[in-house]
């Protein structure tokens, strides 16, 4: 994941889901303006409960 624009979307491969940074996951202790990488490595998707693993960037 380094590299990549810090406040991109990514997307979970599992059930199609949208992380993105402006908002963050209040609900799961993830402030808006976060960028993925630095969500903690433990966060699980909200909808389906995938890890970080299983997100790729999202392309509008």
């Amino acid at each position: 994941m380094k590299g990549e624009h810090p406040m991109q979307k990514f997307e979970c491969t599992l059930c199609g889901y949208i992380y993105d940074p402006a908002l963050g996951d209040p609900d799961n202790g993830v402030e808006p303006n976060t960028a993925f990488e630095d969500v903690s490595e433990d966060w699980v998707c909200p909808l389906c409960g995938a890890g970080k693993e299983d997100f790729e960037v999202y392309e509008d």
